[in-house]
């Protein structure tokens, strides 16, 4: 401990530190009692921001911001350079950890009441800073450069552009111009390592000023409502009779929570890794299936699902009177009761909150609504030792029409249509025949994209998809 002592007393000595931190650390809050482990949320927060600050600028060493090499340069990052699979894999899960533990967090304070007065303030920096944390997963997907982050980003652009009055404006912001280039890159890293990270800086360090000088929340009680006439003097009083120091008799909490946070993440890159680099980014292609990172797939599963017609409603309307209301919370109910139970419905906003973000980000996972374009052909085993001309030549057509995108057999293809894998069981040839032709559901028609021949050979091919297909060996064509 004297190795410790000695350099710190000479440290202290020169700049007063203890005397400013020594404040900090032993200001009283109000005893929580195990109901604390409920306020570990926020520093918890802190943590995985410090750790992707951390990581962040030791990835930007390496990282290449130009069109031109950024995509190499990432390569190289993960495969060759000292420690940087993990520490891709850090980054890019401790995104995904802050972004759940600041909606946890803003979920808590809203379930306890604990924007009301005197922490309105508090409430609106936390809203700046889920923003802006938004805005870092959003722009660190670009940096990854592949085909899914330059579609990603032409979604999100494209989306951005239907806002009224400035959509043009907005999308082209967004892009760095009127198409996605070396401009989009160049700015995209701008905002993701400077300045969204120095608003963030701002915004915690008085967001923290805003906690000193009011003071941590209470655990909410029945019939405990809050009257700003009264409650610095009730506040005050509490902190005298229940409070006591922050440290350590309340931060200890905070500082377990938070390894544990760093110790998940750190094993989530290393069990699984970072997210996979796909194929370099060429905007000829526009066979892609751009999707967000994982924490924002709930919002794409809503925008794949919604009819197509109601998408600029969706896109537009819904974050903006999200935005107003969630701004608008702490001036229309800042006083009164707390307690969830006397506010059940918060109980009802979190619970409605979970039931759709869950599904839908599943629902995103899974993407029933997207072509798979990496389905592989058919093998003949396929065709359980079915050997009839016409429907080999089906088979091949199943593939060559690309029907196995949207439609399974065996297991192999989409999800997007009908399993038909025993097609055979429900539907007549002369029904199979008439859906290709005419189309059903969200099918088109193909009748017209279809020869007489390859169209009974894909009856012949589909008709014989039975659960006894041996005893399907004759042709269909006679049908």
């Amino acid at each position: 401990m004297g190795i410790i002592k000695g350099p710190w007393h000479w440290f202290d000595e020169r700049t007063g530190l203890s005397r400013f931190i020594g404040p900090i650390a032993r200001h009283r809050v109000p005893k929580t009692g195990k109901a604390g482990w409920f306020f570990v949320f926020g520093s918890a927060t802190l943590f995985s921001f410090l750790l992707q600050v951390v990581t962040g600028i030791t990835l930007a060493t390496v990282y290449n911001s130009s069109s031109g090499d950024a995509y190499n340069s990432l390569k190289y990052i993960t495969n060759d350079a000292p420690f940087g699979y993990v520490l891709r894999g850090i980054h890019g899960w401790g995104a995904g950890v802050m972004t759940v533990l600041i909606g946890i967090h803003m979920a808590r304070v809203f379930l306890f009441g604990s924007y009301k007065y005197p922490r309105e303030v508090n409430w609106l920096s936390g809203v700046v800073l889920l923003l802006m944390t938004l805005a870092m997963g959003f722009t660190g997907q670009l940096l990854r450069w592949d085909q899914n982050a330059i579609w990603s980003t032409v979604v999100g652009a494209e989306q951005a552009s239907r806002t009224p009055f400035i959509g043009k404006w907005f999308g082209e912001f967004i892009l760095g111009g009127g198409t996605l280039g070396a401009d989009t890159l160049s700015r995209f890293f701008s905002f993701h390592v400077f300045w969204i990270p120095a608003i963030m800086f701002l915004t915690i360090g008085f967001h923290l000023y805003l906690v000193l000088r009011n003071g941590i929340s209470t655990v909410p009680e029945m019939g405990q409502a809050v009257d700003p006439k009264t409650y610095h003097r009730w506040y005050t009083d509490l902190l005298k009779r229940k409070g006591e120091p922050f440290w350590p008799d309340a931060a200890w909490r905070d500082v377990v929570f938070g390894v544990i946070v760093v110790a998940v993440t750190v094993a989530l890159a290393l069990i699984i890794g970072p997210t996979e680099i796909g194929k370099a980014p060429d905007p000829t292609i526009i066979r892609a299936d751009p999707r967000p990172d994982w924490y924002f797939l709930w919002y794409f599963s809503i925008l794949a699902l919604i009819p197509a017609a109601s998408e600029s409603v969706i896109i537009i309307f819904f974050p903006l009177l999200l935005g107003v209301l969630i701004i608008l919370l702490p001036f229309i109910s800042n006083k009164g009761e707390r307690h969830p139970l006397r506010r059940p419905w918060t109980i009802g906003v979190i619970l409605l909150a979970v039931i759709v973000i869950v599904p839908l980000t599943i629902a995103g996972e899974i993407s029933p609504w997207v072509p798979r374009f990496d389905a592989k052909p058919l093998a003949q085993s396929d065709l359980a030792g079915n050997v009839n001309p016409q429907v080999v030549q089906g088979m091949q057509l199943f593939h060559d029409k690309a029907c196995e995108y949207c439609h399974q057999i065996n297991g192999n293809g989409g999800i997007r249509g009908p399993d038909l894998t025993k097609v055979g069981d429900r539907l007549s040839a002369d029904q199979i025949k008439t859906r290709i032709s005419v189309g059903a559901n969200n099918m088109p028609a193909y009748g017209a994209n279809l020869t007489a021949d390859e169209l009974n050979a894909l009856v012949a091919f589909l008709e014989s998809r039975k659960s006894y297909p041996d005893k399907q060996l004759t042709s269909a064509s006679s049908k």
